[in-house]
């Protein structure tokens, strides 16, 4: 890839990772090599402020994690989406949290009954709010599972390895995320027919 620095052997990511065991400055290969793409993927997951700031506690991670990395995959990658997902998933996790305790708060307050309200003119994209809460009641995984899909360009295999599930699981996840999303968008399509 142009700019990476030349490694031995194949130049591949396995190779990189291995040279940083011994020189930890060989890790950047890896870093320049993907940043971009993990970044781009977490930017239209969680938006641009809290991509990158995920993006670069993933290769952090990755850096720390390193000595287990299995050297014989050459594409450092799903190991990549791994990592962010993982992250994404606990910042989602804190988010959630804290936006219960907000509401919470806002009850005891009486002023959930305003908030709903502007919040009800805020979003007023009718399609893309059924999308999300479409995505919204997908379990994690599954959830996982279609935005790896559908945002990056790893083949069942590699979100098999990003995942950590054999293959057949993601095929029967995207699968069950398809049909659901499918359902949720009928009554949009009836009404766009009308």
């Amino acid at each position: 890839m142009a700019g990476s620095m030349d490694l031995p052997g194949r130049g591949d990511d396995g190779d990189a990772i291995a040279a940083s065991l011994h020189e930890p400055a060989r890790f950047a290969v890896v870093f320049d090599r993907h940043y971009e793409e993990i970044s781009s993927y977490l930017r239209r997951r969680a938006g641009r402020a809290l991509a990158e700031e995920l993006a670069s506690e993933t290769f952090v991670r990755a850096f720390a994690a390193r000595t287990g990395y299995d050297l014989g995959y050459a594409d450092a990658r799903p190991w990549l989406y791994g990592i962010a997902n993982n992250l994404l998933r606990k910042h989602v996790r804190s988010e959630e949290r804290r936006r219960r305790a907000y509401a919470r708060a806002l009850e005891r307050d009486g002023l959930s009954d305003e908030l709903d309200a502007v919040a009800g003119r805020v979003d007023a994209a009718a399609g893309a709010r059924v999308v999300a809460e479409a995505l919204a009641q997908l379990s994690p995984a599954d959830r996982d599972t279609l935005l790896l899909f559908a945002l990056t360009d790893l083949d069942y295999d590699g979100i098999a390895l990003a995942t950590g599930v054999p293959v057949g699981t993601v095929r029967s996840r995207l699968h069950r995320a398809r049909r659901h999303l499918q359902a949720a968008l009928e009554p949009i399509d009836e009404r766009s027919r009308a």
